[in-house]
């Protein structure tokens, strides 16, 4: 074990397993060994039609063992056509088509394959399904596609992948890894809350490459999110973050993923895949970087955050609780709705529960605040307003703000800004009260509109039509908002994110993107703190007293004052 907060651990995908030479696994081991340190491998079986020969699977697992590292088995359930399946089915990726008798034998046995050699073995993500065969589609029926392949994935799953397995080897640990893109799981036969009942552990793609070109739209901090969000499904069964070199143009790029995969505390982190980091300089900074992450970690107690509640399959306004975290808003999204917490945030994905009014309305009325997004209020229609909650509408019209008002603050103007288009929010004056206005001309319209009810609040906040202008909101405007959301503790700025703890540190990290420039963030506390006290260098930053300007809730706060370098994490604590 090369650290004490996380193993790691490599992919070796069949292909290369099965071209591998003892010579060459020698010096390839020795250059993992060397700049990454290797805790564990998973070694590929079956994928894209071919299975490795027991024989050269036994050598590369006995010469990883002797150097003391674990070995675990691997399965990737894509084939291409082959004798006895029918033939010409459109299947992307070549994923198996479950309706098809050939290809369901040969699920069946490659499962029990791997499961003979290994106790343990991780499917890669293209387990599911996307065939609309002719076969499929009678079997569908009257079912929706949703719907049919849940059932159809709960069967496979249970029949054809762990059943079979474990007939073989009835100790054998069966993990599912899920992807990257959570808001089409549901599409696909991913079945988060049905498969925890079938296999023993799950793992999550933490891969985001550049989020700029990527077909699923990733912000960085989804190699964060997602891990808190499956550990919050699957609590203690997560067994790791698995990230890969693919589209990521630099090293920071790269190495990113890792540093947000370790500050979500998974247990694995998992770099995809063997070959890739050969002679790859991607590596050479791996070691270094996670070894000052390892020491950062330690007592440093579970990830902490605002609760952001997205329902297992569920979609809408996606990744928005990511770009939040880009603007330092250490949120923690969870498929379990938090009734006791105090604070909420609630998006459109959140309206797939059927119960979410109800839940909302109770929460809420107990004491709890909800931040409700303009895409969670569109998508209720006027059921909100029916029960109570607000008179506010989102009318549909839009406006390209180029001016905001931070409307408890006497100077608090901000003028000739970027266009952003939001949506239209109408409300009635003093039956509710708008925090931020946004306008352009003569008119302008709420960005976070407050309402209360029972002993608690609704602030609905106001989502741009390009989710990333978030990031060209001016950050006074920004402020008022983690103002709202964080009160007890937040930092000023954007283009970073603060990752909170139970003992009560912060890790700061300030991405490499276009502006690389180092910048000054502010920390603001309502503890009587003395000082801001950096973890790892020992530097302190004095605390002084500051009072924002809002006329109703007006609060004394410490701040401190940190300048964050690009591509550099720094660990702090109030004292």
């Amino acid at each position: 074990m090369h650290y004490r907060n996380f193993d790691t651990a490599v992919y070796i995908p069949a292909l290369v397993a099965s071209l591998m030479t003892e010579e060459k696994l020698g010096s390839d081991y020795a250059f993992i060994e060397k700049y990454i340190g290797l805790d564990k491998v998973y070694l590929e079986t079956f994928r894209d039609g071919l299975e490795v020969n027991k024989e050269q699977i036994l050598m590369i697992k006995r010469f990883l063992e002797d150097k003391g590292v674990k070995v675990s088995g691997g399965i990737t359930t894509v084939t291409p056509d082959f004798d006895g399946a029918v033939p010409g089915k459109r299947r992307l990726f070549n994923t198996f088509c479950y309706t098809d008798p050939a290809m369901k034998d040969k699920a069946k046995q490659i499962s029990g394959y791997a499961a003979g050699l290994f106790d343990e073995v991780i499917l890669d993500d293209f387990y599911f399904t996307n065939c609309t065969c002719e076969s499929c589609i009678k079997q569908k029926g009257d079912r929706d596609w949703v719907s049919f392949r849940r059932d159809l994935m709960r069967d496979v799953s249970e029949n054809l992948i762990v059943g079979p397995a474990k007939a073989v080897n009835p100790g054998v640990r069966m993990i599912v890894k899920y992807p990257n893109w959570r808001e089409s799981y549901h599409f696909t036969g991913y079945l988060p809350d049905e498969q925890q009942k079938i296999f023993d552990a799950t793992y999550i793609g933490t891969e985001t490459r550049s989020p700029e070109y990527t077909d699923q739209h990733l912000p960085e901090y989804l190699s964060y999110s997602l891990v808190r969000y499956i550990e919050n499904a699957w609590p203690g069964r997560n067994g790791g973050g698995w990230f890969d070199t693919y589209q990521c143009w630099s090293a920071d790029r790269y190495l990113e993923q890792a540093y947000l995969t370790a500050f979500a505390k998974a247990r694995e982190l998992m770099f995809f895949q063997w070959d890739d980091l050969i002679g790859n300089y991607f590596a050479g900074g791996a070691g270094i970087q996670l070894k000052k992450i390892d020491g950062m970690l330690e007592g440093t107690g579970e990830p902490a955050g605002i609760p952001s509640y997205i329902p297992y399959a569920s979609s809408g306004e996606n990744h928005l609780e990511m770009r939040l975290g880009m603007l330092g808003i250490p949120v923690d999204p969870t498929p379990v709705f938090p009734s006791d917490g105090k604070l909420i945030l609630l998006t459109e994905s959140s309206v797939s529960d059927p119960e979410i009014i109800n839940r909302l309305e109770s929460f809420v009325k107990a004491g709890g605040d909800a931040v409700i997004t303009t895409g969670f209020m569109n998508k209720l229609g006027d059921s909100i307003n029916k029960i109570g909650l607000t008179e506010a509408q989102v009318t549909g019209r839009k406006l390209g703000v180029t001016r905001y008002q931070i409307t408890d603050d006497r100077a608090g103007y901000i003028d000739d800004v970027k266009p952003v288009v939001f949506p239209e929010i109408v409300h009635g004056n003093n039956a509710s009260w708008s925090l931020i206005n946004g306008g352009d001309g003569d008119y302008h319209t709420p960005i976070l509109l407050q309402s209360n009810y029972g002993k608690g609040r609704i602030f609905i906040l106001s989502i741009p039509d390009n989710p990333s202008d978030m990031y060209v909101i001016p950050d006074p405007v920004t402020d008022r908002l983690k103002r709202i959301i964080s009160p007890d503790c937040f930092a000023s700025g954007k283009g970073f994110s603060m990752f909170t703890y139970g003992d009560g540190s912060m890790i700061l990290y300030r991405y490499v993107k276009d502006d690389i420039r180092p910048a000054h963030v502010r920390l603001y506390t309502a503890d009587n703190a003395r000082a801001l006290v950096d973890a790892v260098t020992g530097e302190v930053f004095e605390a002084v007293p500051c009072f924002f300007p809002e006329k109703w809730d007006r609060k004394r706060y410490m701040m401190a004052d940190v300048v964050l370098v690009p591509g550099v994490f720094r660990k702090v604590k109030w004292e």
